[in-house]
């Protein structure tokens, strides 16, 4: 799922970035997060949250809002992502790099 969505991305950064759209197409993708959600739907939360913790380089899951805050910067066009298409963020404390 995750290789389709980045060639997905690709795709439509090509397909709607030249003029006359002008559109840049990014995924942001997390890593396991540490909602209340997940916490009352898995019977084994904890061990799980601490195995996925101790994976990341970070050594802690992320949270939505920090993803939520890379999904604002991307739409905000600030902070250099004004020439940045067809890129998959992963905000995941490192989690997919090990």
């Amino acid at each position: 799922a995750k290789a389709a969505l980045e060639s997905i991305v690709r795709g439509l950064s090509i397909e709607l970035g030249p003029p006359p759209h002008g559109i840049r197409v990014n995924a942001v993708s997390s890593g396991p997060l540490a909602t209340l959600a997940a916490k009352g739907g898995i019977r084994n939360f904890s061990a799980m949250r601490q195995e996925s913790e101790d994976r990341s380089p970070l050594r802690r899951n992320v949270t939505a809002e920090e993803v939520g805050e890379m999904v604002a910067l991307l739409a905000s066009g600030e902070g250099g992502t004004c020439g940045m298409t067809g890129q998959t963020i992963f905000v995941d404390g490192g989690y997919n790099i090990i």
